[in-house]
């Protein structure tokens, strides 16, 4: 059977100190990511961002800070690794997807996340605090009316009984009680805006204008778009899906759904964190799935895949 790769890109919520070390220990990469607008999107200097955790994890850096990491990562990979068969991503993970699928440049990528950040973070007020909360053991249809009641809705679909949650802090604070009562396991997730729920509608005229503004070139591979998992590969519906999923709900189950439909059998997930290949491990066991955190070298996941998909 011919092997065919997937490729994932995370979202927020994994960042730590180490975040470039992987990519930088390729020499050629390092120099590049040295010319990519890190500092100038995230607004202060990469090391002082990477040894703050209030920095590491404010919006406004950790977006741009993800994608430059997944892109450093893949510029290390790509010429050593087979070409993927398709890309998806996770929230701001979608983003990077486009820098994968070439249709992109890494440096326009970094700029865009930081403006879709600062789009994002202008629908926030400081008296009131958004969040984010991981459901797991109850379905959607059990919690619809507990969400409907503190004005909450779902951001995101990870599975049947695995969901994450959005909206204002004092309601997601006021709805624990209601969700535990019903078998709900409760994991807050550092983020700082209820990404993917009506709060970020203002959001996203402003990026939908700065998408269109960017140049398109011919895409390598097709995007999951996560709010729907049908695959993007021109920049008209690249546009309106990009710009729609910052309030709009995303749907990664169908995304991982999707990936098996295709036909996929090897993902490798560019990390930080590893939580996009253990769920699409759990989803689809057929599927092989390894995160770049899980190997210690370069040249240990670029072995992986050659396993893999001889």
């Amino acid at each position: 059977m011919r092997q065919r790769l997937a490729i994932l890109c995370p979202g927020q919520g994994a960042q730590n100190a180490q975040l470039f070390d992987l990519a930088n220990s390729d020499a050629r990469v390092a120099s590049l990511l040295a010319q990519w607008p890190v500092e100038a999107a995230c607004g202060v200097s990469l090391p002082a961002a990477l040894t703050d955790p209030a920095l590491l994890f404010a919006n406004r850096i950790a977006q741009p800070l993800i994608v430059a990491s997944a892109l450093a990562v893949w510029e290390a990979l790509k010429s050593s690794v087979p070409a993927p068969a398709l890309v998806a991503g996770y929230s701001i993970g979608e983003l990077s997807a486009y820098g994968i699928a070439g249709a992109l440049p890494a440096a326009e990528l970094i700029t865009l996340a930081a403006t879709r950040a600062r789009a994002m973070d202008a629908c926030t007020q400081s008296s009131d605090r958004q969040s984010l909360l991981a459901v797991s053991g109850l379905t959607a249809s059990a919690v619809q009316a507990l969400l409907e009641q503190h004005w909450l809705a779902i951001a995101i679909q990870n599975g049947d009984d695995n969901l994450i949650i959005g909206g204002l802090s004092d309601d997601l604070h006021a709805a624990e009680i209601g969700l535990q009562q019903l078998g709900a396991q409760l994991t807050p997730i550092q983020v700082e805006v209820a990404s993917h729920t009506v709060l970020m509608q203002d959001a996203v005229a402003p990026f939908r204008e700065a998408l269109r503004q960017s140049t398109f070139a011919s895409f390598t591979m097709p995007v999951l778009a996560g709010i729907s998992a049908v695959q993007v590969s021109d920049k008209e519906a690249a546009v309106s899906h990009l710009s729609r999923q910052i309030a709009e709900t995303i749907r990664w189950d169908h995304c991982m759904d999707a990936c098996a439909e295709a036909g996929i059998t090897v993902a490798l997930e560019l990390g930080p964190g590893g939580a996009l290949s253990r769920m699409l491990r759990a989803r689809h066991p057929s599927i092989e799935c390894r995160s770049v955190v899980d190997f210690r070298t370069l040249a240990g996941i670029v072995k992986w895949l050659e396993r893999q998909c001889h």
